[in-house]
């Protein structure tokens, strides 16, 4: 018995493959920047702040991760609504990206050692609210009731 395969599915296939390309060489190039950082700043003597730091650093890299694989070819630097992803993460976070790309923000302040940078910090929540809005808004005008009755059974 041969298999067959539409031209449907080898190119959804070969868009697959292209969003796991894109997101592991994403990982790749964030995860390299965090580990230079942790190398040249690591040492035996962490302070609480730093431990502190590395624990949101490390926890919120993995799950800004996974969160950016279970969304799929739908990840996007401009908010587009090509389908509405409720699995995983996503069925109890509605933005986890923004959340726990700010972890690692967040935790690398710490874990350098400059508490003064979560005043930057704080300045970029509002940037991350709006986007979180605006996305909010493109995903309501295209799924309108479902999106609705998601951001009901969802945290934030």
């Amino acid at each position: 018995m041969v298999a067959t395969h539409s031209s449907a599915d080898l190119l959804s296939f070969a868009e697959t493959i292209a969003m796991v390309g894109k997101h592991i060489v994403l990982t790749l190039i964030v995860g390299g920047g965090i580990g230079y950082a942790l190398w040249k700043n690591l040492s035996a003597n962490l302070t609480l702040m730093q431990i502190t730091g590395l624990i949101l650093l490390i926890m919120g890299f993995v799950l800004w991760t996974v969160a950016r694989f279970q969304l799929g070819t739908s990840f996007t630097v401009s908010p587009q609504a090509r389908q509405l992803v409720s699995a995983g993460i996503y069925s109890r976070i509605r933005n986890p990206i923004y959340i726990f790309g700010s972890c690692v923000i967040a935790g690398l302040i710490l874990f350098l050692g400059h508490p003064l940078g979560l005043l930057l910090f704080v300045g970029l929540i509002p940037l991350q609210i709006w986007r979180a809005r605006k996305e909010a808004s493109v995903l309501e005008a295209k799924f309108g009731e479902q999106y609705r009755a998601y951001r009901a059974s969802t945290w934030f």
